[in-house]
């Protein structure tokens, strides 16, 4: 059998846990702080503490990281969680955004490919939070939003 090295996962390459813990953190802090994120927040109960630590386990199990969320939230689905919340193409945009800050502020930027892959993560985020968008909306409101 040739000798081959482990394929490292996304969860690792970005540095593990505790790198998740700070993106997730920092998108939170941004939801919490900056006034541009105001629809954004209303969305969220008063007290972020539990979803900092969902989105962070989320983040962890998304990555390739343990699998520890997906335990506790079986047959959990990320698109019928949102379902219900009302997401619109202006809150879509809005935690795009705020992931996509908090990926290059506290992600691996030491590198190039430290870089590209934050750049990857924020992308795929993207089109998560794109994806949940109703299809009710018109193309006009999804534009106005961008």
């Amino acid at each position: 059998m040739p000798d081959t090295e482990p394929t490292q996962t996304p969860y690792d390459a970005l540095g593990g846990r505790p790198v998740i813990d700070r993106i997730a953190n920092r998108f939170y802090d941004l939801v919490e702080t900056d006034p541009q994120y105001a629809e954004l927040r209303a969305m969220h109960a008063g007290d972020l503490t539990p979803i900092r630590r969902s989105l962070a386990g989320w983040l962890t199990a998304w990555a390739g990281g343990p699998h520890d969320w997906f335990v506790e939230n079986r047959g959990k689905c990320m698109m019928s969680a949102h379902r219900g919340l009302g997401v619109s193409a202006q809150t879509a945009r809005q935690w795009s955004d705020a992931m996509a800050r908090a990926i290059a502020e506290c992600g691996p930027t030491d590198t190039d490919a430290g870089r590209a892959l934050g750049l990857m993560m924020a992308e795929r985020l993207d089109m998560m939070a794109n994806a949940m968008i109703p299809r009710t909306e018109t193309a006009d409101e999804v534009a106005a939003a961008e």
